[in-house]
């Protein structure tokens, strides 16, 4: 059984990861202190959420492939997204984005006012506030989207498929890895590999439970 599928998918998912984190943090914070455009950037960082994710790899087909603007201009630093690895990490960033997103943003949104205002009255900038404060106490809330994140980039498959393609040993993953070895009536790998992605997506919820559980243990 050649891993090199659960090597691509770990290294695309921890790599999204790192990426979705410090956008989803920022974006999250930025939406938080500007309530006039909340509904609108709600709507916007949330829609992967409900678009199907062959839409999703159609639309960075469009921004990435070598003809548009984006892709282009990438090429040039020797950057291709399609059919490579870099393509994987895109595909599972933008699949497992709201999940950061939308949990940071509670847990920002859970930060006592109290601590905000008093911040403000001694002269403290909102960066300062974000850093000293906001991301300290929100921290513990993050934990799960963190988790969550990895295991949603990690059994992406339509949006990875449309752009990375099916390359086996650059950009094949583990969920295309089952999709390939179904459409050569090879069951027996396919159910290897849902064993696998079974297992990694169990943990993943169960240690988030159990993170929960915890946080809540902890505030009574």
């Amino acid at each position: 059984m050649d891993i090199s599928p659960l090597i691509i998918s770990l290294e695309a998912s921890l790599i999204a990861t790192v990426i979705v984190f410090v956008s989803g943090v920022f974006t999250a914070w930025a939406v938080t202190i500007d309530k006039k455009s909340k509904v609108f950037f709600d709507t916007v960082f949330s829609l992967p959420m409900v678009l199907p994710p062959t839409v999703i790899g159609f639309l960075l087909l469009i921004l990435f492939g070598k003809n548009s603007f984006v892709g282009e201009f990438l090429s040039r630093f020797g950057i291709n997204m399609v059919f490579s690895l870099n393509g994987a990490v895109a595909a599972a960033f933008t699949v497992s984005f709201p999940i950061m997103y939308t949990t940071a943003r509670g847990a920002f949104e859970q930060v006592d006012s109290i601590y905000i205002d008093a911040a403000k009255t001694i002269g403290m900038s909102r960066l300062s506030i974000f850093t000293r404060i906001r991301l300290p106490i929100a921290w513990p809330g993050m934990i799960a989207g963190i988790v969550l994140t990895f295991a949603r980039a990690m059994g992406e498959f339509g949006a990875t498929i449309m752009i990375a393609g099916n390359l086996p040993g650059r950009t094949q993953t583990m969920s295309v890895a089952v999709y390939t070895a179904m459409q050569s009536g090879n069951r027996e790998l396919a159910s290897r590999w849902v064993a696998v992605i079974l297992c990694i997506s169990f943990l993943s919820i169960i240690s988030v439970r159990l993170w929960n559980e915890y946080l809540g243990r902890k505030k009574k």
